[in-house]
């Protein structure tokens, strides 16, 4: 039975799920009701009793924890690029390759998003997500743990790249896909809260990791983090479950209407050029500090974390921005904001520069990030976001795995270290070459900013007409 309005809990959350628009006529109403009678899935979903508020939080909870070490672990691979290429690495064929030792990240971190392909049907077909995310934060601290024993470059790749990525995946998508089904008002605050976890994540994996590697050894850091992983994968794990009344979950195959749609494709190219411009800054980082600025290796990861540390405060206040203005306007405001920073700010930077950078990018950067899930559903609807969002996701791995290794051709071979007499490049050749890295860093987030400001444009026009907030 249709009631006039959606009902409320006394947490102020609408029990359903279902994208509406703020005003309804009589007529769309009508052809709502008909619907509803002829899909027993969005009647369904339509009589889903409400979250509660307990269970909110301790999902909330366990998402940011999550993201904490998934993204956290993938945010500092910038200290790892720093080690693995310099003269103390334990990988032999390593030294001085940035695009090979890039590639061992990206495809960790691309496999985190592109596993969506094959993580969302495995969602939607079980009952038992708790299962999936279980088995990925083992597999992932299996892959940690066994790079503590690689020495030659096929080691990493096997390890820190393909078992690392496909273990993260498992473990990030099922709390991603199913939270925003649990929120609908406060769904851009949840999804950023969740997401805020990665950058406090990198706050403090950041410095843990450096001082594990100056104390330890490379070895026992990546044991370390490949054991504390574990030691909070498994609670958490244990929380996930699917909202009760949504029985079919979505659609996990593309529907071939929408991959015609232009809203579809633009986002598909702006979550592509997205992830391939933003990798950049966090892998070349702490190598800019050490190789042209001379700062050591401590101070590349401080900075490192205080980006991260930003990034997750402004992951939160961009989702509450964006309830309040809109979440494309607000995803939109921070691509742009983020391709100006590091064009402008980055580009050439001396040391005062480039700690402002350090700063603002972080700011700029993380609303992408926190609202691209949100939006999706905004945009798609909840039948058919988890297809959209394990396809776009799937996009912004290869955007990931060909951003950095593309830059580190650019850079090219090169020593480095806080004295740079003796290195095979001068501080000046190695700073244009790094102006050159930020050009094409800059240039992939300005498409990526005006793409999601077409599917903004494409979205009015479908919906009927333009409204400031949206």
């Amino acid at each position: 039975m249709l009631r006039a309005g959606p009902t409320r809990d006394h947490a102020g959350m609408r029990p359903d799920d279902i994208h509406l628009e703020p005003q309804v006529s009589a007529t769309n109403l009508s052809q709502n009701a008909n619907e509803l009678e002829s899909d027993p899935q969005t009647e369904e979903h339509a009589i889903a009793a409400p979250p509660t508020r307990q269970y909110q939080a301790l999902l909330l909870l366990t998402g940011f924890l999550m993201t904490f070490h998934v993204i956290g672990i993938n945010s500092v691979y910038g200290i790892f690029q720093e080690f693995y290429t310099s003269k103390e690495t334990n990988i032999v064929d390593g030294r001085g390759q940035d695009a090979l030792i890039s590639l061992v990240g990206t495809i960790g971190s691309g496999l985190t998003w592109s596993g969506s392909i094959f993580v969302n049907p495995l969602i939607a077909r079980t009952d038992h997500v708790k299962v999936i995310t279980f088995i990925g934060a083992l597999i992932m601290s299996i892959g940690l743990f066994a790079a503590s024993y690689s020495t030659k470059l096929w080691h990493l790749y096997l390890t820190q790249a393909l078992l690392y990525g496909v273990g993260s995946s498992m473990y990030y998508f099922p709390i991603m896909s199913i939270t925003p089904i649990y929120f609908d008002r406060h769904r851009g605050f949840a999804m950023g809260l969740i997401l805020a976890g990665s950058g406090v994540g990198g706050l403090v994996i950041a410095p843990v990791l450096e001082t594990l590697l100056s104390k330890y050894g490379i070895g026992w850091a990546l044991r370390a983090l490949g054991i504390w992983n574990f030691a909070i994968g498994l609670p958490v794990s244990m929380v996930l479950r699917h909202r009760p009344g949504f029985g079919a979950r979505g659609r996990t195959r593309l529907n071939l209407r929408l991959v015609k749609n232009g809203t579809f494709i633009y986002q598909a190219f702006g979550a592509f050029f997205q992830a391939a411009g933003n990798i950049i800054p966090i892998y070349y980082l702490s190598s800019y500090c050490v190789g042209v600025l001379g700062y050591s290796r401590s101070t590349g990861s401080l900075l490192l974390a205080i980006n991260s540390a930003v990034n997750s405060v402004s992951r939160i206040s961009m989702g509450v921005l964006a309830d309040r203005v809109g979440r494309q306007n607000t995803m939109i405001a921070s691509v742009m904001l983020s391709a100006i920073s590091v064009l402008a700010l980055w580009y050439n930077a001396p040391r005062v520069q480039f700690i402002t950078f350090v700063i603002l990018y972080g700011v700029y950067a993380g609303g992408y990030n926190a609202l691209l899930p949100t939006t999706i559903t905004e945009i798609y609807g909840v039948q058919d976001y988890a297809s959209v969002n394990g396809f776009i996701y799937f996009i912004r791995g290869l955007g990931s795995i060909c951003g950095a290794p593309l830059a580190g051709l650019i850079l090219g071979s090169h020593k480095r270290g806080s004295a740079l007499l003796g290195t095979d490049l001068d501080k000046g050749t190695l700073r244009r070459r790094y102006n050159d890295v930020v050009l094409y860093s800059g240039m992939l987030l300005v498409g990526a900013g005006f793409c999601v400001a077409y599917v903004r444009w494409l979205h009015a026009r479908a919906r009927g007409g333009w409204s400031w907030k949206a």
